[in-house]
């Protein structure tokens, strides 16, 4: 074995392990107290559905992260809006286009106009923050969750979940018109 392959080889086997690392760092739902750009003023909130993490900016350059769950590829939402309505355990009902993409899923829907009414077992959870764009509701939220295991995940029909005691402490520290930024 030559010098030169002995030592190309042995700065490899010693590297692999921290790329590894890098590679495969652990997500992390909790929320966490996180650098931020500066560009970011307080009291906004930026959602990175790649990552899967929402942030409350806190002070300038620090934010608070939490883990999220978003929309299923084509069903995400991306852009700027403003919280216009929060509402504690938020009564529920499929869009049309949620009937009309799952008809089976959503059945006891089609044909009227029934909500689910809110509590532990409602799909939004225990809060519920809703998206407007120039005074108009998207259909997105920012959501509580009965799925848990969704949290980290691209699965919804496009609104951001949140396990519930994230989504109360988040519904808590924001108040109407927080902008949020979703890239």
């Amino acid at each position: 074995m030559r010098r030169r392959t002995f030592l190309t080889s042995t700065l490899a086997a010693a590297t692999l392990p921290m790329i590894a690392q890098a590679r495969t760092a652990a997500y992390d739902p909790k929320p966490q107290i996180v650098p931020m750009k500066p560009q970011y003023a307080p009291g906004q909130l930026l959602i990175l559905p790649r990552s899967h993490y929402l942030y409350f900016v806190t002070a300038p350059g620090q934010a608070m992260r939490y883990g999220v769950g978003v929309g299923k590829a084509g069903l995400e939402f991306t852009g700027t809006a403003t919280i216009d309505v929060k509402k504690e355990w938020p009564t529920w009902r499929p869009t049309n286009e949620m009937i009309e993409r799952e008809p089976q899923a959503y059945k006891r829907f089609i044909g009227n106009t029934d909500a689910q009414p809110g509590g532990p077992g409602n799909p939004l959870g225990a809060r519920a923050l809703y998206l407007f764009q120039n005074g108009r509701d998207t259909y997105f939220r920012i959501h509580g969750t009965t799925q848990p295991n969704s949290i980290g995940r691209s699965v919804s029909n496009g609104c951001i979940r949140m396990l519930n005691e994230h989504v109360i402490d988040l519904y808590q520290r924001v108040p109407i018109g927080t902008k949020v930024t979703v890239l």
